[in-house]
């Protein structure tokens, strides 16, 4: 745990943050902790108070007690209520929380990408009918001088130049960014069988993140596109935004066909033409659904059976002009070998990558389709 936390950039020997207040300190690390432990409070406690004990985070004018009666006051926990309506046994997170953990896991993936010249992630292309999202970009040879915007462009050129010296360099210029109208439409697809937690490597905690970032861009940056959130194991279904915290590994085999199908359904009912699938998965498919509801699985090697029919909803999504993208965070030559196969049927694209640049591949592999789509 420790070390998986230390990856997600968590410094505990000394906090180099400035002006955080010993709440916001905790807080920081107690949004890893409650990602790590799929929502449960009583463990992320007990893991905050452990690395108490190591790190020294706390001190005597401020205890983790102190910590979780502001988390009360502040409404980020909540005492459970049973049906009767009586106080339950356990402390839940609220709303709240969820939407602060969408959030941090936004800023931890997507700041990355960001451009330090104007604080802005160049992501999308001009376009007609489009709606201002109040953000710039640098200007590019193509974008209408209508949509320059003035007082910003002055203020670069005099942080540049000065103002005894001042003149207005193109670079300096930048223009409102647009986005399309035009609607993109994504499933997100999470392998949740066993071996996301096998070898001792926490492989869903950043499959959580990415999901929760990339929802919590598409609500506040895309808010006409769409993202539905699948998982799969022995079979497939679909999670709300609200459920991706507490999300679990399960003792399941890998059914990529029962994942494919139901994105397939979800996407046939959008009513814009702009659709795609993303997959997360570490591990072969091993696992289908027969007619009469029974399972056939197959845990050695790579099935044929199975394979193919792999394959078959590669074909599908390719006649339907869905691209199937799949970030495959395993490095078995022969799962990559089978992935390769898929994508050439699909006429998708595939990222062998490692945990922690899983996000930021995402991230930026979703906003070049935008441009590639809606440009």
């Amino acid at each position: 745990m420790i070390s998986n936390l230390l990856k997600s950039g968590i410094v505990f020997s000394k906090f180099k943050q400035k002006k955080k207040s010993p709440f916001e300190k905790l807080f920081d690390i107690f949004k890893e902790l409650i990602t790590h432990t799929s929502g449960d409070f009583d463990e992320a406690i007990d893991w905050l108070r452990e690395l108490d004990k190591e790190y020294k985070l706390t001190d005597k004018n401020y205890t983790i007690d102190d910590f979780i009666e502001d988390l009360l006051k502040k409404g980020f926990i909540k005492q459970e209520i049973d049906n009767d309506g009586k106080d339950g046994k356990g402390i839940g997170l609220t709303a709240k929380t969820e939407k602060l953990l969408r959030k941090h896991a936004l800023k931890h993936i997507f700041g990355k990408l960001k451009k330090s010249r104007s604080g802005n992630h160049r992501t999308k292309q001009m376009g007609s009918g489009d709606e201002s999202n109040g953000e710039l970009k640098s200007y590019q040879f193509g974008d209408s001088i209508e949509k320059i915007s003035i007082t910003e462009s002055m203020k670069n050129a005099y942080i540049h130049s000065g103002i005894d010296e001042f003149k207005l360099q193109r670079e300096d210029i930048v223009v409102e960014d647009f986005q399309h109208k035009t609607q993109m439409s994504t499933v997100l697809m999470i392998d949740i069988s066993h071996s996301m937690i096998l070898y001792g490597e926490d492989r869903i905690t950043p499959a959580k993140k990415v999901a929760m970032a990339l929802s919590e861009l598409i609500i506040t940056r895309y808010p006409k596109d769409t993202l539905d959130i699948i998982v799969f194991g022995n079979d497939a279904w679909t999670i709300h935004l609200k459920d991706i915290p507490y999300l679990k590994v399960g003792p399941y085999h890998t059914n990529t066909v029962a994942g494919l199908e139901l994105a397939l359904d979800i996407l046939r009912r959008k009513k814009n033409t702009n659709k795609q699938i993303f997959m997360i998965t570490d591990g072969k498919p091993s696992c289908i659904k027969l007619p009469d509801g029974e399972y056939y699985k197959n845990s050695v090697g790579l099935d044929e059976r199975i394979l193919e029919l792999c394959y078959n909803m590669a074909r599908t999504a390719r006649r339907l002009h869905i691209p199937i993208t799949t970030f495959m965070i395993a490095s078995d030559p022969y799962l990559q070998r089978f992935i390769k196969a898929f994508t050439e049927i699909n006429l998708g694209k595939a990222f062998y990558t490692g945990l922690n640049n899983l996000g930021q591949m995402i991230f930026e592999d979703y906003e070049k389709n935008r441009r590639k789509k809606l440009g």
